[in-house]
């Protein structure tokens, strides 16, 4: 039997993660942590779409280059991890009679879910699925969270990938040193007390309560996936452990490992 894989919320970092040592460092040094997943199942914030839909579940399908700016190198990456079919068909079977299930089975990885793949797997040699997230209301989200739940005894390693702090239009300075902006810091700060306390109602209800707001997350979706993972975890009200924390380009890249 596979070993019973937590579940984890990550702040993903845009394409030049990979060119951060020190970002690198934890992830490689969590991954080398962790049992080794049978298949990872993905939930990346830059993927909604309503109702639940099926990324692809086929080895090959290419990958979904969804930013602009950077340099032709970061357009050229590949990741071949191989397809989950069997996963997909577990996912749909999970999800109530009364909600659909949607497929796009041409639509590969986007780089919230294969950047930090890279560097937590680089051999891609773990099948990946990736599915959306169909709603970004926290109650629903852990909803969804707690129907994955038994894949979790199935060896899946379930991700959250986001971001702690997104506020991407109030950045001034982005090289990967900078100093974080007041926001930035009060959120981390924030969330890092809610985790440590098992304050699920506190995290729920950041939009409204947390310091920083809207700077922190002027839109909601790089937080989201944080719920799904809480929704898998045995107790959302858990301390779970903080596997990453610190700061990149003035965003809290904090993360969490729960069981």
């Amino acid at each position: 039997m596979p070993d019973r894989m937590p579940a984890l919320f990550l702040s993903h970092g845009a394409p030049p993660l990979v060119d951060d040592p020190t970002w690198v460092a934890q992830l490689k040094q969590w991954a080398r942590d962790l049992p080794r997943p049978r298949a990872i199942l993905m939930i990346s914030a830059h993927w909604e779409s309503a109702p639940l839909t099926i990324g692809s579940t086929t080895t090959g399908t290419p990958l979904t280059y969804d930013f602009g700016g950077f340099a032709p190198k970061y357009y050229q990456v590949e990741y071949r991890s191989p397809g989950a079919p069997e996963l997909g068909q577990r996912v749909a079977a999970l999800m109530p009679d009364n909600e659909s299930v949607a497929y796009q089975p041409n639509r590969g990885l986007d780089h919230g879910a294969y950047v930090p793949l890279t560097v937590m797997y680089p051999d891609a040699d773990i099948p990946v699925l990736q599915i959306s997230m169909p709603t970004l209301d926290p109650q629903r989200l852990l909803h969804l969270g707690e129907r994955l739940r038994p894949l979790r005894d199935e060896g899946v390693l379930i991700i959250g990938s986001g971001f702690t702090t997104h506020g991407l239009p109030f950045l001034r300075d982005p090289s990967p040193t900078a100093e974080a902006p007041g926001w930035s810091k009060e959120f981390d700060a924030w969330a890092h007390e809610r985790f440590a306390t098992g304050d699920v109602e506190g995290l729920i209800d950041f939009q409204a309560t947390a310091p920083g707001m809207p700077y922190a997350h002027p839109t909601t979706e790089h937080f989201a996936p944080l719920f799904v993972a809480l929704g898998a975890s045995d107790d959302p009200e858990q301390v779970p452990t903080e596997t990453v924390d610190g700061f990149w380009i003035g965003l809290a890249k904090r993360s969490i490992q729960l069981v």
